[in-house]
């Protein structure tokens, strides 16, 4: 069982370590600073001199870094506290209380009420105080601002940047009433303690507001107001009896020191229509942490980064407008369920995630409220207690594409949690669940997404996950083990995809960690993922299916105010930081990502006409300078990136040669680093041919890096490590078992189209390996097929062994002639000459007789076997081997033909009268 921290426990603690009379209980959070201090409550029993008990409530503020918990307010009696603020100089403290009254009938009629058990209505009203924490204790006395209300009332005191002041302001919140700025002027006696003057200053900065939130760090108010929307045509008179709609809309607030605050953000948001007749929701919950001012009818929370990331994360519940009608059951199960759903807005991008879950129970669904963090630099986790737990892919770093949705199961998370709220000292990776105050870690470990990986089997889910570890953690490790349960189900359609994602995911992320820095805007450009776009995901976790849908908005720069509308403009902060993002994202200077099925679609044409014999190193470049290491070889190539130290970490089962002068490698590299340069060319925003040819260049290394570090992968899950294995190459094949060797074809297939969809490099002496490995798994019809869609080739070096290990039967005979049809001329008559065979002897003869006839210059044969015996014995037989009437052979008329084609010098007479000697044989039979 993990052994949780508890933040009651820790305070009880603190207070004994600092000899505090009574045992502190019922702890409560009332709010959290700027500085990450915190505000809590407790209660103290105490006994009096007539034996009779006594609660006293406390506030206190609690250092956490230095673990100091300072007393600022004692109650003779329980007072209900439900949130308070304190300025920065820790010196002015405001509070609000919550406590029940029972007001006569008349005085009900504009406020929430409700009954208790004996049957008398009451209301809830809250009350604002403020206290003097500069005093001494025993002089401090809580002053009633004379404010009461039975809507939600909170407080905030606004911190600034310089220390020395004479005033201090502080937000007033009543809900759906105003937001107002106070400002209370300070005076400085002789022993420079501050004292409250008396003196208010109050200026309404929001007049009706439906939700609040406070965001500490930032000094950003949010707000949602209801808008008056234009329905008619500018000209036309408006209906009579129409009432005038109102739209909600998302307004933000910055605060300033020496300035006033200024309206940085406007959004009109989706929400239902509330009745404006009744209240829709009977109660408040009253949210401390971060500080919201809103009833349960609406359930929104902004969280946002100094970076420049505004999430706008909205939880509502409905249900479907038109419930199946098929069954009663269904009628009557459809009635008590709901769905439970969730958007995000990312300002930062210009779009919303939206996330579905049907069918939770009512009872469920009503008390369970989801934890919106930023986990990392990268990402968000929603968390919903007993559901689900999402990563949401929202960085700065790259557009949202790869979303991660898994159980509830984290580790550390006890079962009883209902609210989890981050702290901001623990960098939003610690969370306290407000009823028990445990501090749980929102962690998800490597061993929760190996398990989602192995048993969730949404390939959307998968690849994210790949990309998780590969692009955002570097993890290769994890990689290889998630490869490792991929390969169980080699046959699975997904394989090859789940393949496409390792090696695009892995070339982006070791090009990028090789990039000099002033070439790093070109990233943008490189292929990131095979997630492209987030139609629609669905996933089914624990017999819940939930689905994940993502759309763009329309122009978010119209949202926000422009950095040279600003009170100062150009000031750096948050909002100027966010509107660089959206320019950078979204309008005309987004520009698309490198597609790698465009040079797969090139390569598809252009490997019809490409003959390796015919071409040599020299025409096929690497790349268009001389700026590569070294010569510019494949060797060179390679040694580019680097990324991972040691000898023999990227050890293959073969040997890494090619036996032609120009491979198809070298043709795929050369292509590629063309049309990508061409795309950076086209798309960078002025930068130098030269940073558009390292980028491309230290691309180009690292798809040739990842395509061999996979195919290493890949023989380790076939249980083939060439670190153990004594051969390499056709001599590892061939001591294979047979198992062994299925399972490695199989892999090496996956693998194979997985390269090739991508128009990745294959390692030098794979297309050789692979072949031969088909060769010995598979049956001959079905290699004959592998053979005639271009899936194998046959290079010199494998055909030399096949050759050599097929035998000259008469079944072996014709295998070896349909082999040596599917290659080129040039290579199959090479092949021919070394097969001493008389059907080698008599397709050799044949084709030398064809280029006298043809008329092509220069046919006669090359290499062939002196054998002076053999054709002196049959030149002995002269010319009459097949004697006629008149003493004239058919081959006599044959050569008299030739002789009248070509010179005697061109005739190889030796090998034609071989071949017609060896004609009547019947070898073949």
């Amino acid at each position: 069982m993990v052994t949780l921290d508890n933040l009651g426990r820790k305070l009880c603690g603190i207070l004994q370590s600092q000899s505090f009379r009574g045992e502190g209980k019922e702890w409560k959070l009332l709010g959290q600073e700027q500085d990450e201090s915190i505000l809590v409550s407790w209660l103290i029993e105490s006994d009096e001199e007539d034996g009779v008990s006594k609660l006293q409530s406390y506030i206190g503020l609690y250092h956490e870094r230095n673990h100091i918990l300072e007393v600022l307010c004692t109650f003779n009696r329980y007072v209900n506290i439900i949130q308070a603020s304190i300025n920065h100089s820790h010196t002015l403290l405001g509070f609000i209380t919550k406590e029940k009254k029972y007001p006569s009938s008349y005085e009900t009629a504009d406020k929430r009420t409700s009954m208790d058990s004996s049957g008398v209505v009451s209301v809830e009203v809250y009350k604002v105080f403020t206290l003097d924490a500069s005093l001494p204790e025993e002089q401090r006395e809580p002053k009633d601002f004379g404010i009461e209300r039975s809507r939600q009332i909170m407080i905030q005191f606004l911190y600034r940047k310089k220390d020395c002041i004479s005033n201090e302001k502080f937000l007033l919140f009543i809900h759906q009433e105003s937001i107002s700025l106070n400002q209370v002027h300070l005076k400085k006696n002789g022993s420079c303690e501050m004292e409250l003057c008396g003196c208010l200053n109050t200026e309404s900065v929001v007049r009706e507001f439906s939700w609040a939130q406070w965001d500490p760090i930032n000094q950003s108010l949010y707000y949602i107001h209801y808008r008056k929307t234009q329905l008619s045509v500018e000209g036309e008179e408006p209906e009579e009896g129409r009432e005038e709609e109102l739209s909600p809309t998302l307004s933000c607030l910055q605060f300033h020191d020496d300035m006033p605050h200024e309206t940085v953000l406007n959004i009109p948001l989706n929400l239902p229509q509330l009745s404006k007749t009744s209240v829709p929701c009977g109660g408040y919950e009253d949210d401390p942490i971060p500080l919201r001012v809103h009833d349960c009818s609406l359930d929104l929370q902004v969280v946002c980064d100094t970076k420049g990331v505004v999430c706008i994360c909205h939880h509502y519940l409905y249900q479907p407008v038109k419930p199946p009608m098929t069954e009663v059951r269904n009628l009557e199960e459809s009635s008590t369920t709901v769905h439970f759903a969730y958007s995000v807005t990312l300002l930062h991008h210009g779009c919303v995630i939206h996330c579905v879950v049907p069918g939770i129970l009512w009872s469920q669904a009503r008390t369970m409220k989801p934890t919106f963090a930023l986990y990392g630099d990268q990402h968000m986790a929603v968390y919903a207690p007993g559901l689900f737990t999402h990563l949401l892919d929202i960085g700065l770093s790259h557009e949202p594409c790869c979303h991660i949705l898994m159980s509830c199961t984290l580790p550390g998370i006890p079962f009883y949690t209902s609210h989890l709220v981050p702290l901001l000292q623990y960098g939003n990776t610690v969370t306290v669940d407000l009823p028990s105050l445990d501090l749980i870690p929102l962690t998800v470990t490597t061993r929760h997404l190996i398990e989602t990986f192995k048993n969730d089997h949404s390939l959307e889910n998968q690849l994210a996950i790949l990309h998780y570890f590969l692009v955002h953690q570097g993890d290769l490790e994890t990689i290889s083990e998630l490869l490792m349960s991929a390969a169980e189900h080699p046959f699975e359609l997904s394989v090859p995809q789940l393949l496409q994602e390792v090696i695009i995911g892995g070339a982006f992320a070791s090009a990028q960690r090789n990039l000099p820095a002033d070439a790093m805007s070109l990233v943008a450009l490189l292929p990131l993922s095979t997630i492209t776009h987030v139609a629609e995901v669905e996933v089914k976790v624990n017999r819940q299916s939930m689905s994940l849908t993502q759309e763009t908005l329309w122009n978010t720069a119209m949202m926000l105010l422009s950095p040279q509308q600003r009170l100062v403009p150009y000031r750096v902060d948050m909002w100027t930081r966010l509107w660089d993002q959206l320019a950078k994202r979204t309008g005309k200077e987004q520009k698309p990502r490198f597609r790698p099925s465009l040079v797969a679609d090139k390569l598809m044409i252009s490997l019809v006409c490409y003959q390796p014999e015919a071409l040599s190193r020299s025409s096929t470049p690497l790349s268009p300078g001389t700026s590569l290491v070294g010569s510019g070889t494949l060797a060179d190539l390679a040694a580019i990136t680097g990324t991972r130290k040691g000898p023999g970490m990227d050890v293959l089962p073969f040997c890494e040669v090619e036996s032609c002068t120009a491979s198809k490698q070298e043709h795929v590299i050369s292509v590629n680093l063309r049309e990508l340069s061409m795309h950076l060319l086209k798309n960078s925003n002025k930068q130098s041919p030269m940073h558009v040819h390292v980028v491309a260049t230290r691309y180009v290394a690292a798809q040739l890096e990842m395509s061999k570090h996979l195919c290493q992968l890949l023989c380790q899950c076939a249980a083939v490590d060439p670190h153990q294995e004594q051969e390499r190459g056709f001599s590892l094949i061939d001591q294979l078992d047979e198992e062994r060797r299925y399972i490695l074809f199989t892999l090496l297939e996956r693998y194979y189209f997985a390269v090739d969809s991508m128009a990745f490099p294959l390692p030098q002496g794979f297309t050789s390996f692979f072949t031969y490995l088909g060769y010995r798994t598979l049956s001959f019809c079905m290699f004959l097929q592998y053979l005639q869609r271009n899936v194998f080739e046959l290079q010199v070096d494998v055909m030399k062994i096949i050759m050599a290990d097929t035998e000259d039967t008469q079944e072996g005979v014709r295998k070896k002639l349909r082999l040596l049809l599917f290659l080129p001329r040039s290579r199959a008559k090479r092949l021919l000459n070394q097969w001493s065979h008389p059907v080698s002897l008599m397709i050799r003869a044949r084709e030398h007789a064809l280029n006298i006839l043809s008329g092509v210059e220069g046919t006669q044969a090359r290499g062939h076997p002196t054998q002076k015996a053999k054709t002196t014995y049959v030149s002995t037989r002269g010319l009459a081997a097949f004697p006629s009437a008149d003493r004239l052979s058919p081959l006599d008329t044959f050569l008299d033909l030739l002789t009248a084609k070509a010179s005697l010098a061109e005739l190889d007479f030796g090998l034609l009268i071989e071949a017609t000697v060896t004609s009547t044989d019947e070898f073949l039979e």
